[in-house]
């Protein structure tokens, strides 16, 4: 198992997934083409530059919710605009298997 996994092969914009522990989504980075994140192609131990930004909204018109963070060397960094209870921590990033939570 890695941190991260390649959606698809055949994916033009070489998009990665991850399963965020903070939100608990999965969150989509594209590593090719014009909207490419850095990425230093480790799916062990990956950094993603710059830092990942993922709006939400909520149930009946609620207010977005924000989920922010740095990805560095494996571990996830979340900032304190978010909406969660891991703002402003850093923890490993978890091990998922491709397609786990796709």
């Amino acid at each position: 198992m890695a941190k991260v996994y390649l959606i698809s092969e055949n994916d033009p914009d070489g998009k990665y997934a991850f399963k965020c522990p903070g939100c608990n989504r999965t969150h989509h980075i594209p590593t090719k083409g014009p909207q490419a994140w850095g990425f230093n192609n480790s799916a062990d131990k990956p950094t993603f530059t710059p830092s990942l930004l993922s709006y939400y909204e909520g149930p009946g018109g609620e207010k977005a919710k924000v989920c922010h963070s740095f990805i560095t060397d494996g571990k996830i960094q979340f900032l304190g605009d978010c909406y969660h209870d891991l703002k402003n921590q850093t923890i490993d990033l978890p091990e998922i298997k491709n397609g786990e939570s796709h």
